[in-house]
């Protein structure tokens, strides 16, 4: 993945969804229209923080987050997430 130059505010984290399932676990294949949206993904980007909350995640850490957690935007030709650091629940 490239280097981007993106650099969120506070305690904002800008998050690379990982794909959709393209399968079930018994191998069954998702049509497009039932995929649903993933809860988990790449930390690209993080704020510096609030002044008394250090942010708690860093670029390279894997999150689960809510499923309408964030807001979608594209840079440089490809989507993301932003979101704050709350509406991660943890790494993995």
């Amino acid at each position: 993945m490239s280097t981007i130059t993106f650099k969120p505010l506070a305690d904002r984290v800008l998050v690379k969804p990982a794909p959709a399932e393209e399968k079930t676990a018994s191998g069954i294949i998702i049509p497009d229209s039932a995929k649903e949206k993933p809860q988990r993904g790449e930390v690209v980007a993080v704020g510096s923080g609030k002044k008394d909350e250090p942010m708690s995640v860093k670029v390279g850490d894997v999150v689960l987050y809510g499923k309408y957690a964030g807001t979608e935007i594209t840079i440089e030709g490809a989507e993301y997430l932003m979101m704050k650091e709350s509406d991660i629940f943890g790494t993995l």
